[in-house]
């Protein structure tokens, strides 16, 4: 009786000892963590996914690959994040745009609220009107009038169809009464490069992606989108105060994981995305790139989401925007 009494015993401590350990091994993360981007290298939300990954890697003691697959404004990385098992491992990273696709495009091959589980806002950011440093447009106004004078003439450069870049850019040729032609890109970066090559005499792009290529003299910013200036660039005037009255559109970015994912790593992914969203070096970075950090709640991601896609559904109809 004693032997077996034993034996029961080390059974049970065996045995709670392993829970413990299995336990230990699965506590969130314990091994890398993907965060898919909708674009290339370079871009705003690939400069914004590798600043979040650097210190939520220091912050957990886990890699985080960096996972860029651009194409179809952001649908072609969005599919693969549904697609993918809903444990935490697999995240993204997308733009303001991902409120607006299904009012592009007829049919998507996923549900924008239903196959999403929002985790944090972290961070917003105006677009900007560029220009390359030569360029003989000095203001807004000026594209304005040349637009105006000869229709369809001028062409601009984005960074996908149904991306913020891409709305900002249809929003003024819808306000401001021009027509100029739309040149989408698998990003922002070609977009951008392609502006300094003198290939598109135009681009509405991210302060972050276009931050470096100002200061170096590239390019010009000839407007920003928003209703008020950036702070990081406190001369350049909004296009609504230089040409456009009522003219606004920014850009934000949030982290999404797949539907059906666990309370718990929902908790830990947003308290740590909202920690390192705060972090010194997180937000000295994002504030010089002329990024407002954020690091929200997830309801307050998911309600944003909701509300842009109110917000610009009934805009997008009546100005005729369109993917091409």
């Amino acid at each position: 009786m004693v032997a077996y009494l034993r034996a029961f015993l080390t059974a049970i401590v065996l045995a709670t000892l392993g829970a413990a350990e299995a336990q230990a091994q699965d506590a969130y993360p314990s091994r890398p963590v993907h965060i898919i981007v909708p674009y290339p290298p370079g871009g705003a939300v690939d400069i914004v996914a590798r600043t979040l990954g650097d210190e939520l890697s220091r912050r957990w003691g886990q890699s985080i690959v960096i996972d860029n697959r651009p194409g179809a404004g952001g649908i072609i990385a969005e599919q693969a994040l549904v697609q993918s098992p809903p444990d935490g491992y697999t995240l993204i990273i997308v733009a303001s745009g991902h409120a607006l696709l299904s009012h592009f495009y007829d049919k998507l091959p996923y549900d924008t609220f239903r196959d999403f589980t929002p985790i944090s806002l972290i961070g917003s950011s105006p677009n900007m009107l560029l220009v390359r440093a030569d360029s003989r447009f000095k203001s807004v106004g000026e594209v304005i009038a040349a637009a105006r004078a000869k229709p369809g003439q001028l062409a601009y450069g984005h960074a996908g169809n149904g991306t913020s870049p891409y709305l900002s850019g249809e929003l003024f040729k819808y306000m401001a009464k021009i027509e100029i032609t739309s040149v989408p890109y698998k990003g922002g970066a070609p977009a951008l490069a392609d502006l300094i090559g003198g290939y598109v005499p135009l681009t509405f792009n991210n302060i972050p992606e276009s931050l470096g290529q100002i200061q170096a003299g590239a390019v010009r910013s000839l407007g920003v989108t928003t209703a008020v200036r950036s702070p990081a660039l406190p001369d350049v005037p909004t296009i609504a105060e230089a040409a456009v009255p009522g003219y606004d559109c920014g850009v934000w970015w949030g982290l999404l994981a797949p539907a059906g994912l666990s309370a718990d790593v929902k908790a830990i992914l947003a308290k740590d995305t909202g920690a390192v969203v705060g972090a010194p070096t997180v937000r000295a970075k994002l504030l010089q790139l002329g990024a407002t950090p954020i690091g929200s709640t997830p309801e307050v991601l998911g309600k944003l989401i909701r509300d842009d896609y109110d917000k610009w559904g009934p805009i997008i109809k009546a100005a005729g925007i369109k993917v091409d």
